[in-house]
């Protein structure tokens, strides 16, 4: 009778441990789902795919970072707090769940706190270019600018395709005075993908010299 107890026990034992045990495989696949669905601003299929995968692997990291980002892009800032935190928790590693949850706290305006993620994500992933753009945006709302010229540079220097350090660091050459490299860089910002602050320019009758050169090349 105490053999057969002890072989029911360890019957279930291996029963509740296969049940938990994560399947990081159906997770990944969950995920690219998710972050499909959410390009299309299918937000709540999203969601649902996180969700999916959070079941099949609870301490996945990657899905409540995401599900953060919907929740994120729908304006609600609070619950994506909660789901990069619990990122987080499951990786204190995870550079991408500290930079949005400071992004996050930038739109927030709490950007002592979100200067403080933004120092987690960099010192986690010092070569992540978005992080130091990001914390540049933070010092540039508290008119700190030397820093916040500092952090475009360096995310420029880390990944010179990435087009918003250009733009960004356009924004502030116009608020210190210097409409030469203002319009350089937002040139260099548009040849990235990212028109819009050149286009507005170009529209006000500003930065045309550099987009004749700029013709010129082609």
């Amino acid at each position: 009778m105490i053999r057969l107890n002890k072989i029911i026990i360890t019957f279930l034992v291996l029963l509740i441990g296969c049940a938990v045990t994560p399947d990081y495989k159906t997770a990944d696949g969950l995920l690219k789902r998710g972050i499909t669905y959410s390009k299309n601003g299918k937000y709540n299929r999203a969601i649902a795919e996180y969700n999916k995968a959070i079941q099949v692997a609870p301490d996945y990291s990657k899905a409540y970072n995401n599900r953060g980002n919907v929740y994120f892009l729908k304006g609600d800032y609070d619950l994506a707090i909660v789901e990069y935190r619990m990122a987080l928790e499951k990786d204190n590693k995870n550079a991408k769940a500290y930079n949005n949850l400071g992004y996050t706290l930038f739109e927030k305006r709490q950007y002592e706190r979100a200067i403080s993620e933004f120092n987690n994500a960099i010192e986690n992933n010092p070569d992540y270019a978005k992080a130091y753009n990001n914390r540049g945006l933070v010092y540039f709302a508290k008119e700190e600018y030397e820093r916040a010229m500092h952090d475009y540079n360096k995310a420029i220097e880390i990944s010179p395709k990435l087009a918003k350090p250009y733009d960004n660091r356009g924004t502030l050459f116009v608020m210190i005075g210097d409409f030469e490299k203002a319009c350089s860089d937002f040139l260099q910002a548009c040849e990235l993908g990212e028109c819009k602050t050149l286009n507005f320019l170009r529209d006000a009758g500003m930065c045309t010299s550099f987009l004749f050169a700029a013709a010129n090349n082609y």
